[in-house]
């Protein structure tokens, strides 16, 4: 189980949505980081990914350890959350 999960998302993307719905299904707790609403925060997902895209997804494991997930990819999501 992961210690944290943060999603960097904007207001119109889809896959954000997506992402979103697939944690709460799978019954993952995540803090939202918008950027439309938190611009200063586009810099800690830029300097996480290395893009600008979104969403940008953060698994934190329990060892501290992190895991970047950019966009709607459930083939990265699924091994770094369970």
């Amino acid at each position: 189980m992961p210690k944290n999960i943060t999603i960097f998302t904007t207001n119109t993307c889809a896959y954000c949505v997506m992402v979103k719905k697939w944690l709460g299904a799978k019954g993952y707790n995540f803090e939202e980081v918008n950027i439309d609403q938190q611009p200063e925060r586009q810099k800690d997902a830029y300097e996480l990914s290395g893009q600008l895209a979104v969403p940008v997804t953060v698994v934190t494991k329990e060892d501290d350890t992190r895991e970047v997930i950019v966009g709607y990819n459930l083939a990265r999501l699924a091994p770094a959350v369970s």
